[in-house]
């Protein structure tokens, strides 16, 4: 089986790298695959030595799988080239999630979506983390209205984003802001350019993967996404009205055998999901369960997880983990 990772220098990429050998896939060959400025650049990988090749010499490689983080004018122009060469694609960008052919898929919960598709993609990472918290109690009583507020890591815009973090923090001028104004000691409204209609793409992002992942084109769904000055991981604050009155003894139950979740829930300990707390790990972490006491059967939580981990690395290798 032979893997290849497009973007293998950026930061998901590189993550991507990580999470396959913590996962131990099997391969025979693997390619790095990034930019033309990247070609012939080394990567150490698994005690071996591998060259970074640009995307037009990998089409002539024989390729089973290829995990792509590279951004979405790359997926819409190469991912179809790869399949029609034989390869099975796990995007990480945008660019094929709203396709109605391309399953969007969480390993937890629609693994049965990807059936014989040959183009899988992967869906926003702020949508994995909540849609994780949700997915089971949304099983059990039955969602039908979410409201979103997301507080985003610098670390979804990338370098760009961390680099500008860390300048103003240092005092330093900025050369290539990822924002339009200051992050450090700031918190931005803004994710994703904005829409005509006032939303950014990154809030509609939440509406429309959401609803495409559980099968349920009628839930309302509102979000805010904002940006601060963290690192680590992205943390979401849900309020969730379900069909059904609901038990909160049973959603604890239920969040507690969710795979891939964590209960962080002790406020009298102070204990509650950070963004430090989630670093480096591939669950979910769920807290400030309560009732919403303002209307009937709706249900606050928080949740917080590395969005460059189940938010996207993690769960691409887990959808070639579950192919394969």
């Amino acid at each position: 089986m032979n893997i290849a990772v497009v973007g293998a220098t950026g930061l998901v990429g590189s993550l991507m790298l990580k999470v396959l050998a913590e996962q131990n896939i099997p391969y025979e060959k693997l390619y790095l695959i990034a930019s033309q400025r990247s070609a012939g650049k080394k990567i150490s990988f698994n005690n071996n030595i591998y060259s970074i090749i640009t995307l037009d010499e990998a089409l002539d490689k024989n390729i089973d799988f290829a995990l792509f983080s590279a951004g979405k004018t790359v997926s819409l122009e190469y991912a179809p080239l790869f399949v029609k060469n034989g390869a099975t694609v796990i995007d990480n960008s945008s660019a094929w999630r709203m396709d109605p052919t391309v399953p969007l898929v969480v390993p937890e919960i629609n693994p049965e979506d990807i059936k014989d598709n040959r183009l899988i993609a992967n869906p926003n990472c702020s949508t994995i983390a909540m849609i994780m918290a949700l997915f089971n109690l949304h099983r059990r009583y039955t969602a039908r209205r979410l409201v979103i507020s997301t507080y985003q890591s610098v670390t979804g815009s990338g370098m760009k984003g961390i680099n500008q973090l860390f300048d103003e923090r240092a005092g330093k001028p900025v050369s290539n802001p990822a924002y339009p104004h200051k992050i450090d000691l700031n918190i931005l409204p803004h994710g994703g350019a904005f829409l005509d209609y006032g939303y950014t793409e990154e809030e509609i992002k939440l509406v429309n993967e959401t609803r495409k992942i559980l099968h349920a084109p009628d839930i309302q769904i509102t979000a805010t996404v904002v940006r601060v000055p963290v690192t680590g991981g992205h943390s979401i604050s849900l309020n969730v009205e379900f069909e059904d009155e609901f038990d909160l003894q049973d959603v604890y139950s239920i969040l507690q055998k969710t795979e891939g979740v964590v209960i962080a829930d002790n406020p009298k300990e102070n204990l509650y999901p950070t963004p430090q707390m989630a670093e480096g790990k591939d669950e979910v972490f769920v807290g400030r369960i309560r009732r919403d006491f303002s209307r009937a059967h709706c249900l606050n939580l928080w949740a917080t997880a590395d969005n460059l981990r189940k938010g996207a690395a993690t769960n691409a290798v887990q959808i070639l983990k579950t192919i394969i």
